[in-house]
């Protein structure tokens, strides 16, 4: 083979000549090996609060960050030098920066007023006092200058446009959605994002556990309620929330938003209990989309960080049991058919049999895999649970058409007992019925995590599919256990009487709990981090291909995770009280991060010279750290935050945000 043959010769002259194709470009982006070296990189001191947000510009030349101070600092992120100091006029703590085109910037604040400026000018391109209360986030749309989305915590999403004079009055039509119409008068918008792709599409997310996706194009906007504007200040935005409640709960007038533009998303696990009103309160503080507009990663306060794909998401699993549907046709014509050959599979001791028992299903497995699922195992029988489910998580990314890795996986999640982990094995075992449906422990597992997430009905059903599926278990002593229970479970949900329905239309529009009943499960979760001391704590995809995420925690460290595994695979501690932003760069492995510290700091991966990075963590320690965090109640969290975040050389004086 002659040189120019050469795939190597042809990627080297490919790169010479800069005629490297964009993808395979985006695929070096952030690599393993980079994740692995990130480090600290620099430190931009300049603001005298708390760092709320950071944003990049389009071309990843300038990083604008806005603090407590009231102030936007633009910087030269390679020079690690201010360009542009911004006094913007707000009087409350600013919550979000967009960069609207490389001269127009646009801020939000806890003053309830949104503002846009030319950077160079300084002119005042927009100033909207048109929320009552806290505007969180803003979002912009790509290649759309003149357009800007405000979410405040009064309930609603505003819609600027720069083209048109601004007044704030009761003649403005510039209401997108009001959440108060269809969640109640409590209801407050936390955050929001455009789809990169689809820029019709917009994510919203409230205090509660939903996230909703509207179509724009079928929404119409809307008025603001009339309201007196020759009031003192304090009676007037007093008077602008009370009258803005007078429909809450009962639904749009003028039903601008119709059912077919809107979805929502929520966590399976929260979605389907019977109360709403959750301890401690859920509420989406970051919404994502992936550079491809395919998927949402959320970031829900007091809970973990989400994945949903908004294409191909499917209900909770135990509205769709298929097991639960299957077993009424099953008891009454088909035992004879399915029962007899599939009991095979069972044994004579009255005991779930051990998988892979025989031998095939290992021999079936690569080396590596099957040496992780042996040290998985032996972590188990130790009660390193955490530990089992990270090996686990490796060997199905590398196999994830093995059932018993499922069924493994399910039962460690079980026992660890995480947030989530409950229903995230009775998602497992779905699956691993799925791919083997006589796997017997996979059956059991399933009933047994129906009734430990207090799913009496349901669990019953699975049971009763069990002993008819597999009739030589159906005596064993697990099984009269787990019946005892199920039993009594039964009988105290027919003596419980009727919740009432929640006063002052907190159970929401007709639409509302049509939205929420229809709420499409998430597709991954990644769990390590802390989040419920403030709620703007962001969680970003990293490079073009988002094959790694990254959030803040409340103990301060920035938590990187592998998007297949869904394991830690970086944490680093960013801040030394609170992380809540983490901005990647356009298109360089580069990040930004931010606080309660007045810091802004960047991240890089470091030179391979063998040196070891100062602010490296531990990440299953801190995981575990904040998994207790998180199930503590408000002051005992407090106490752990004080505790943990810095040690003993923690700076107490540090300046403290407003939380949740």
């Amino acid at each position: 083979m002659g040189k120019r043959e050469d795939p190597l010769w042809k990627l080297t002259a490919a790169r010479e000549r800069d005629g490297i194709s964009r993808k395979f470009q985006s695929r070096l982006t952030v690599t393993r090996n980079l994740v692995d070296r990130l480090g600290l990189e620099k430190e931009l001191h300049g603001h005298m609060g708390c760092v709320n947000c950071l944003e990049w510009s389009k071309d990843g030349s300038v990083l604008a960050s806005a603090s407590d101070d009231l102030h936007v600092i633009l910087w030269d992120p390679f020079r690690y030098k201010q360009l542009h100091n911004i006094t913007t006029g707000h009087t409350g703590n600013i919550f979000s920066v967009k960069f609207l085109s490389p001269d127009i910037v646009a801020t939000c604040a806890a003053d309830a007023s949104v503002r846009a400026r030319n950077i160079y000018g300084g002119t005042s391109l927009l100033e909207c006092a048109c929320h009552s209360a806290r505007v969180k986030r803003l979002a912009v749309a790509p290649d759309k200058p003149h357009l800007l989305w405000s979410a405040g915590e009064d309930g609603l999403i505003l819609q600027h446009d720069l083209r048109m004079p601004h007044r704030c009055n009761s003649d403005c039509s510039n209401v997108l959605v009001n959440l108060l119409n269809h969640m109640g008068r409590y209801a407050e918008a936390k955050c929001l994002a455009v789809n990169p792709r689809r820029p019709y599409q917009l994510a919203v997310g409230a205090n509660d556990f939903y996230v909703r996706l509207y179509d724009t194009r079928m929404i119409k906007l809307g008025r603001l309620q009339d309201f007196q504007m020759n009031a003192p200040m304090s009676r007037l935005m007093w008077e602008r929330q009370n009258v803005r409640c007078s429909r809450a709960g009962q639904g749009d007038p003028d039903n601008n938003i119709p059912r077919a533009a809107v979805q929502y998303f929520a966590p399976g696990h929260l979605s389907m209990e019977p109360q709403e009103h959750t301890f401690p309160k859920k509420a989406a503080t970051y919404i994502a989309f992936s550079h491809d507009g395919n998927e949402l990663l959320v970031n829900l306060g007091s809970e973990q960080v989400y994945l949903y794909d908004i294409n191909s998401s499917r209900r909770p699993v135990l509205v769709e049991s298929f097991i639960i549907q299957h077993n009424h046709g099953y008891r009454e014509g088909e035992k004879g058919k399915n029962g007899t050959s599939e009991a095979k599979n069972g044994t004579n001791n009255g005991t779930v049999p051990k998988e892979g028992g025989n031998g095939t299903v290992d021999q079936n497995l690569p080396d590596n895999v099957r040496q992780m699922k042996e040290a998985a195992n032996d972590l188990v029988n130790k009660s390193n649970y955490s530990g089992a489910v990270t090996l686990y998580n490796l060997a199905i990314a590398e196999c994830p058409d093995c059932a018993i890795l499922y069924s493994n996986r399910a039962a460690a999640l079980m026992r660890r007992g995480w947030t989530g982990d409950t229903y995230a094995a009775i998602r497992d075992c779905y699956t691993a019925i799925k791919l083997d449906s006589s796997h017997v422990k996979s059956h059991f597992r399933l009933a047994k995590g129906l009734m430990d997430l207090k799913r009496a009905r349901e669990a019953h059903e699975c049971l009763l599919y069990f002993k008819d599926k597999f009739p030589k278990h159906a005596t064993s002593h697990a099984v009269f256990l787990l019946q005892k229970d199920i039993g009594e479970a039964l009988e105290s949900m027919e003596t419980q009487p009727d919740e009432a329905t929640d006063e002052e239309g907190q159970g929401g529009s007709a639409l509302e709990r049509q939205l929420r009943s229809s709420a499409l499960d998430y597709s991954s979760r990644f769990l390590g981090h802390c989040n419920t001391t403030t709620d703007i704590k962001e969680a970003n995809f990293l490079g073009p291909d988002a094959n790694y995420l990254a959030a803040g925690s409340d103990d301060g460290s920035m938590f990187v995770w592998c998007r297949r595994s869904g394991n830690i695979v970086r944490c680093l501690r960013a801040d030394e009280s609170i992380l809540n932003c983490v901005q990647p760069h356009p298109t360089l492995f580069l990040l930004a991060t931010s606080g309660i510290e007045a810091v802004v700091r960047l991240w890089s991966p470091a030179p391979e010279d063998g040196s070891t990075e100062s602010r490296l963590v531990d990440g299953p320690t801190a995981s575990a750290v904040n998994q207790q965090r998180m199930r503590s109640d408000p002051f005992e969290a407090m106490l752990l935050n004080i505790s943990f975040a810095g040690g003993p050389e923690r700076d107490i004086q540090s300046p403290v945000c407003r939380a949740t």
